[in-house]
């Protein structure tokens, strides 16, 4: 007799995103906590939805529509690089590289043109964004930064510090379409690549 076949498969969602964001935060993929609630950094120990309070002032314990909303109107928008594919748990390195399938991400930007900055929560979402997502992108393409992950597996840098870093976030989606400065405003170490709108750490 053989054992019932374990489907590895994990499945993100849809973006949070409103026609007006002008930054794009992308994490990899959901972890198994986020898939079984049906929300973006589920996990009671992922420091995003602290982040984001301290950075706009949306409460971490809101309801989660409210939080949305909230992002949204921050022009901010929320997605993963990938679709789908094997893992076995939740953590990143667990995710079989193979097996992915990414978002379309490159429609998504050009149906957003005015997002100027894509934020990587860790560096494996900027690692399969490198693979998979970068050769179907078109110029001009917005910058990019990698953000420290806001994963519990990835604790050991102090909240106070990670904040710091996830400050450009705030800058960015507070910015004006029509300003003229293209360099970056914040603290944007490790910012890449040429922007396609006024960029400002």
């Amino acid at each position: 007799m053989t054992g019932r076949k374990v489907d590895l498969m994990a499945r993100g969602f849809p973006p949070i995103a409103a026609a007006s964001a002008r930054v794009l935060i992308l994490g990899s993929l959901p972890g198994q906590r986020s898939i079984n609630a049906g929300e973006y950094y589920a996990h009671p120990r992922n420091a995003f939805w602290p982040v984001i309070e301290q950075l706009f002032g949306i409460p971490a314990a809101a309801p989660y529509a409210l939080r949305v909303n909230g992002l949204k109107e921050c022009g901010v928008a929320l997605w993963d690089v990938l679709h789908a594919s094997q893992r076995r748990g939740s953590l990143d390195s667990a995710i079989d590289t193979a097996a992915a399938e990414a978002n379309g991400i490159a429609a998504f930007l050009d149906a957003h043109r005015q997002v100027c900055l894509v934020c990587f929560n860790g560096q494996k979402a900027a690692q399969l964004y490198r693979k998979l997502v970068v050769p179907e992108l078109r110029d001009p393409q917005p910058a990019t930064v990698t953000l420290p992950s806001t994963s519990p597996a990835h604790a050991a840098m102090p909240f106070a510090k990670k904040l710091d870093h996830w400050r450009i976030v705030q800058t960015n989606a507070a910015r004006k379409r029509t300003e003229g400065s293209h360099s970056p405003k914040g603290p944007a170490a490790g910012v890449t690549g040429a922007p396609r709108g006024p960029l400002h750490t």
